[in-house]
């Protein structure tokens, strides 16, 4: 059972553009049909110009000059000049309805892919191991699912058909250009190889620089994210300025990483424009020679003026396009990033749906994926219906076995076994379905306490609802509310009490009902005698499901069928709370300290002591 890798390896345009291609090549054949439309109206300005300059209709355009003698019925300048001008107007006009498709197309496929790639990011996020995220840091990951994925939308959007307009146009152009005048097209094209070599120089040096001040961003995004987060932590700390001068020194590596890319690429901009209005100037020097010369007309010189113009623009725009396709290259490596982690491996689906509930622990070894070793050959059984405690120092591996049990890390050695499953070879999905958590911080969405509570069975019916609220000591308090169950309870529960937040979160547990009901730590913050509400509720539902408890306030489990006493990763004790109370043993110092002996049994021990 491997982990599996994500399949999508967004390395190219063709990958990227999958699904939505056709889209892309009809931007691109609109596009082209501008692009001619483009090139040929400056042609009709050149018929027209040389027609009125030199009175000489033999220089104009066969289609224009037999349309004015039909519709004139003589050599009418002035109608030439009109229909060159409506001619001009018509290209014009189908020039902009082909760059409307073109924009069209073009948005609505980058916007589609841009979509498409949130979901798998989203889709894929969900399916990564636990330890994924151990490493990981949640705000750049937001940064990766947001405004990188923007970024890679505006280079498909803006940039993918532009450098094919680029290339279109100078393809169109050339043969025009050396049509009319081979020395001219020459001297028209010669500083356009410096453009391209400098886009790519500069593409070269401005990826490098891109990287950096992404990372930059994602750490400054981080901070960010964190401080709002914890907002209540640094108020009570007192720690604005701290966090002011850690938020100000991200904030200032980000603007000088920033400063330097803008440095770059103001360099590249003043210079290119340089070249480009060089290139114009060339063509325009050496076109009034030749005009001069009488070995150049006037509208010729005109459409090398306009024709250089329209393509020299585009091709020193290439930059532009280099520096967002420098940019798009970064965010697709940031993006595959997450794409190409390797997900949680799938097994097959049990046939039964809900299990009795029946956990067995054989020779477990356990080690988190940093090398840390927790669990050491631990064995233990629990029965389908048994209520199990586990105690023991902090750091001793009860909440590790909780995460083992639920397929958050894999183990290295052993047997675990629910329902007779090895879990390792049973579907996550399944496993989960199989337990509800109850976890000492609990997560609450920012909806309503009615739909926190449904997590795990959206469709309960409120009877059942109310039942689960009532056993977990809750509905007493929702009921204060003004809006009841109804109540919005803010980012991660904020607006509740933490005791509340950990009776929401075991209302949510009772009411999926599931088979194996986990305890950890859960009712910590609670009171003593909210504690013994929710207990004996817990109590009355005996035998219905297996649960586990896990607890370091002893009230909590004196009552569990069997208490496992864990040190060091290992069971060293196990029985009721009256067998272990009596024993010596970590378990009655535990009593001891915590004076939950019963007078009965200190009295015994005292006189077992005399004796």
């Amino acid at each position: 059972m491997n982990n599996t890798v994500s399949k999508t390896s967004h390395n190219s345009l063709w990958v990227i553009t999958r699904g939505q291609r056709t889209r892309y090549s009809l931007a691109l054949i609109a596009m082209g049909m501008a692009s001619v439309f483009t090139i040929v109206a400056p042609l009709v300005g050149m018929y027209a110009l040389d027609v009125v300059v030199y009175q000489d209709f033999s220089l104009g355009a066969n289609v224009l000059v037999s349309l004015t003698r039909e519709l004139s019925g003589s050599d009418s300048f002035t109608w030439y000049l009109w229909l060159s001008a409506a001619a001009g107007v018509l290209l014009t006009l189908l020039v902009g309805v082909f760059s409307f498709l073109k924009s069209r197309w073009a948005a609505i496929a980058s916007e589609a892919l841009a979509k498409r790639l949130r979901e798998e990011l989203f889709r894929h996020l969900h399916r990564l191991p636990a330890a994924f995220f151990d490493t990981a840091d949640s705000g750049d990951l937001v940064q990766r699912c947001t405004s990188d994925v923007e970024t890679i939308r505006v280079f498909l959007q803006a940039h993918v058909v532009e450098i094919g307009r680029a290339v279109l146009l100078l393809s169109a152009m050339l043969p025009v250009l050396f049509w009319r005048d081979y020395r001219l097209a020459w001297l028209s094209i010669c500083l356009m190889p410096l453009l391209g070599v400098g886009a790519f120089v500069f593409f070269r040096r401005i990826k490098t620089l891109f990287e950096i001040t992404d990372a930059s961003e994602g750490v400054l995004t981080a901070v960010l994210k964190e401080n709002l987060t914890g907002i209540r932590v640094v108020r009570a700390f007192a720690r604005h300025d701290f966090e002011q001068d850690r938020f100000s020194q991200r904030n200032k590596a980000f603007r000088d990483n920033y400063y330097r890319l803008n440095k770059v690429m103001a360099v590249y901009w003043c210079s290119s424009d340089f070249v480009a209005t060089c290139q114009i100037g060339i063509v325009l020097i050496a076109g009034g020679v030749f005009l001069v010369e009488g070995s150049l007309t006037v509208g010729e010189l005109f459409v090398f003026i306009s024709q250089v113009s329209m393509v020299i623009w585009p091709i020193r725009h290439l930059g532009r396009v280099l520096t967002d396709s420098g940019k798009a290259i970064v965010a697709l490596g940031r993006v595959d990033h997450i794409l190409n982690a390797p997900e949680e491996s799938f097994e097959p689906t049990p046939t039964i749906g809900r299990g009795p509930g029946t956990i067995n622990v054989a020779n477990l070894d356990f080690s988190y994926p940093n090398g840390q070793a927790i669990l050491r050959d631990m064995s233990l059984s629990v029965a389908s219906g048994e209520t199990v405690a586990l105690v023991g120092p902090p750091g001793c591996g009860k909440t590790t076995l909780i995460r083992v049990l639920l397929r958050f890390y894999p183990y290295q050695r052993g047997q675990v076994k629910i329902d007779d499953l090895e879990i390792n070879e049973t579907d996550r999905a399944w496993i989960r379905a199989q337990i509800g958590v109850v976890l000492q911080d609990p997560f609450l969405y920012a909806q309503t306490i009615d739909s926190n509570l449904r997590v795990g069975r959206p469709a309960a019916p409120h009877e059942d609802l109310l039942e689960a609220a009532k056993d977990a000591s809750l509905h007493a308090s929702i009921s204060k509310f003004p809006k009841g169950y109804n109540t919005m309870v803010g980012e991660r529960g904020v607006t509740l009490s933490g005791g509340q937040r950990q009776r929401v979160a075991l209302a949510r547990a009772l009411l999926k009902d599931p088979p194996i009901l986990v305890l950890d730590d859960s009712l910590s913050a609670v009171d003593t005698d909210t504690e013994h509400r929710i207990l004996t509720a817990l109590e009355q539902r005996r035998g219905r499901r297996t649960t586990l408890i896990v607890a370091h306030r002893l009230t909590t489990v004196r009552n569990a069928d069997r208490i496992l006493v864990m040190d060091n990763g290992c069971i060293v004790q196990q029985g009721p709370h009256q067998q272990l109370a009596q024993e010596q043993g970590p378990y009655r110092r535990l009593c001891e300290i915590q004076g939950a002996l019963d007078e009965s049994i200190r009295n015994d021990l005292e006189g077992l002591d005399r004796g």
